[in-house]
């Protein structure tokens, strides 16, 4: 369909840390370009740090068709905006195509911010093949579905595509264009001895639930068979020797059964791997634990949010306080899996209670694998969150948060009776009780913990906006 004189270029921008996890949204559409014969590129700013100068000098030297760039809400104004101005003067005579999770809900806006040619809107696998066809071929814009562009000078949003249904369907992600010796050092897993390699892994998309902080590119769950994640898992322990991953699946675990295969799969193919994965509470007994850890789990992600029911139901989280006791109980029991206990506060029915039993919780269950604190929720665009601000006129749309948004483990808007100044001083008190406990059951390093605790109150005092969380500098994971 396409040949190597039709070039595409992904640039992953910097995020200011050297434990990068590598883009798998990218590397997904990079895979279905390069099956229809095009040449793929990738420019990893994460990675090497390159400045928007030098991707300047980069695209004055090479031709596209179309140059590419996804982000999360939180790094537009910090990262991307910039980014997309050297795009825009160095682009030539390439198309600018912005997505993701930052822009999708959002493309009427990012349009006129970012004079980007192409926004997509969801999944893209589908329509980054005709999206290229279109440029090439001097074809209407009009057909392609999950796309917002601007004509005569108005934005236009065509109608959403719908997920792919069978995303066995999606090739494997095309690592090769990537500087994967960097990517598969460049993260510590929990556990992980040693020389061993560390990779970011999908074996699923989407979620069963809808909290009200939380937005994603689709809706419902769809998962991959079994013989087409041990074939991806077989390809990376041989060609770049992995054998611990993070699973990025927003839930991991679905049922006994799928795990009870997984687990025979594993074994069948010889493959020992080492993991770490997100799960909701409501499937966890002992019998499912005991089989997470023969198949390699040494850590599960549990968004248990709020200690606190009428908060829980407020933020449908559909679950309770009760449920949440109750598995970690049963990890605790069971042993040998750590777990990340998350929370958070300012949500509607918080208050100086509810953050203070949060973290109650978190250090009668804690297992010390990461540095926990709590940070305020924020409404992200598209989540439906932010859609009730706006409606409560707390919030003015895209514009009002980008302007508002700098860092989130500050409040953006409070949704409490409890002043601003106040709320400070309580999240600064149980951070530092979190921080202190941590550090005390680990590494015992206090400088370290002052180091965090000094963060935070410059970051509540307004005298930094950079701070990138108490787990970011915790050295023991």
């Amino acid at each position: 369909m396409f040949t190597k004189k039709n070039k595409v270029l992904f640039i992953i921008h910097d995020v200011y840390q050297d434990d990068n996890l590598l883009p798998l949204g990218p590397a997904y559409l990079a895979a279905v370009l390069h099956e229809k014969g095009a040449q793929v590129e990738s420019y990893c700013m994460d990675i090497f740090h390159y400045t928007n100068e030098e991707l300047a000098k980069h695209l004055d030297e090479n031709e596209y068709d179309l140059i590419g760039v996804g982000f999360m809400a939180a790094r537009f104004e910090e990262t991307v905006r910039e980014l997309c101005e050297t795009i825009n003067a160095h682009k030539k005579n390439a198309w600018f195509v912005l997505g993701g999770s930052g822009p999708s809900p959002i493309p009427e806006y990012l349009l006129k911010e970012t004079k980007a040619d192409i926004i997509a809107i969801g999944e893209f696998e589908k329509g980054i093949i005709k999206l290229l066809d279109a440029k090439i071929n001097n074809k209407p814009l009009n057909e392609i579905k999950g796309i917002a562009y601007t004509e005569n000078g108005e934005p236009i949003v065509n109608e959403r595509d719908a997920p792919i249904s069978n995303i066995d369907e999606i090739p494997f992600p095309l690592w090769e264009i990537f500087p994967m010796e960097k990517y598969v050092n460049s993260i510590k897993f929990f556990k992980q001895d040693p020389g061993e390699k560390t990779f970011v892994f999908l074996s699923s998309r989407g979620c069963i639930n809808r909290c009200n902080f939380c937005y994603r590119l689709e809706r419902g769950i769809r998962v991959r068979s079994l013989q087409n994640i041990i074939e991806e898992l077989k390809i990376l322990y041989e060609r770049y020797g992995v054998t611990c991953y993070y699973f990025l699946d927003e839930l991991f675990v679905l049922s006994k059964s799928r795990l009870r295969e997984f687990e025979k799969a594993l074994k069948e193919a010889n493959l020992k791997i080492k993991f770490s994965c997100n799960a909701r509470v409501d499937l966890i007994d002992e019998e499912l634990i005991e089989i997470l850890k023969r198949c390699g789990c040494t850590f599960i992600n549990f968004g248990f949010e709020s200690s606190d029911d009428e908060v829980l139901r407020i933020m449908d989280k559909n679950t309770t306080v009760k449920k949440n006791i109750n598995a970690l109980e049963v990890v605790k029991k069971v042993g040998g899996v750590g777990m990340g206990l998350n929370f958070i506060w300012n949500n509607f029915g918080d208050t100086a209670e509810t953050l203070r039993n949060n973290a109650n919780f978190i250090m009668k269950y804690n297992t010390y694998d990461q540095c926990r604190t709590i940070r305020p929720v924020t409404p992200y665009p598209g989540s439906p969150l932010y859609y009730t601000l706006i409606k409560q006129g707390k919030l003015g749309g895209a514009d009002d948060f980008f302007k508002k948004f700098k860092n989130s483990d500050l409040i953006f808007i409070n949704n409490m009776s409890i002043p601003d100044e106040q709320a400070y001083k309580l999240l600064l008190e149980v951070n530092t009780d979190l921080v202190i406990d941590h550090y005390k059951h680990t590494s015992g390093n206090m400088e370290e913990a002052k180091k965090i605790i000094k963060d935070f109150t410059a970051l509540y005092a307004g005298e930094i906006d950079n701070f990138r969380g108490a787990r970011h500098l915790d050295k023991n994971g």
